[in-house]
């Protein structure tokens, strides 16, 4: 599904990504980690199709994710660590989201209401005046709703009680077959029992890579 080929990347003087290569598949699970500044963010970004790299390539299903941005995002579900400062009420970015990423607006209510988020009471807040835990269960809700081959979690866990935890992972449990789950994460332990394979990054290079 994903393919990277002597990625690298460069900020400046600063390479962030040094002739990455590997590839991740179909049913893999996988925990990106390594400290502040190793590459991770980088990475990740890369594969979006953020960032130019400055040599090699990265494929999505074999397309390019810069030339072909749309359609790769159409597989793409991303969490991010930070939620972005969306000003729209939950009802507005569920109707957005429904219409812009052909997501079922009732799956997204069905997944929120397993992490015991209560959508109905809420739908006129504003997204941006959440608490933490309440946008990461709304964006994790997204993510699983939209169905997507590819799903990306940045620190899933990091706004989430234990509660929520334990019910973020029985979700993917349920629906991590036939895709690739990428998870960036410093704590291996949160994610210990739904990651099949450890990626672990310094100074721009992948130094070890193990799978279970």
């Amino acid at each position: 599904m994903i393919k990277i080929s002597n990625l690298t990347k460069k900020f400046g003087s600063n390479v962030s990504l040094d002739s990455i290569n590997c590839e991740f598949k179909k049913n893999e699970s996988i925990a990106l980690m390594g400290a502040n500044g190793a590459g991770k963010t980088t990475l990740v970004r890369s594969i979006m199709g953020y960032y130019h790299p400055n040599e090699g390539e990265v494929l999505i299903n074999g397309q390019n994710p810069i030339k072909d941005r749309l359609d790769v995002l159409d597989h793409i579900s991303f969490v991010p660590q930070l939620p972005p400062p969306i000003r729209l009420s939950i009802a507005e970015l569920i109707e957005y989201i429904g219409v812009s990423a052909k997501v079922d607006r009732e799956l997204i209510k069905y997944y929120a209401n397993e992490m015991k988020l209560d959508i109905t009471s809420n739908l006129s807040k504003s997204f941006f005046k959440l608490s933490g835990g309440m946008k990461q269960k709304l964006l994790i809700a997204i993510s699983l709703a939209k169905k997507s081959d590819i799903i990306i979690y940045d620190e899933p866990t990091a706004n989430l009680d234990p509660k929520a935890r334990d019910d973020f992972y029985r979700l993917l449990k349920q629906n991590e077959e036939d895709k690739v789950l990428l998870f960036v994460t410093h704590r291996l332990e949160e994610v210990r029992d739904l990651v099949n394979r450890q990626i672990y990054m310094d100074l721009g290079k992948i130094v070890s890579d193990e799978r279970f």
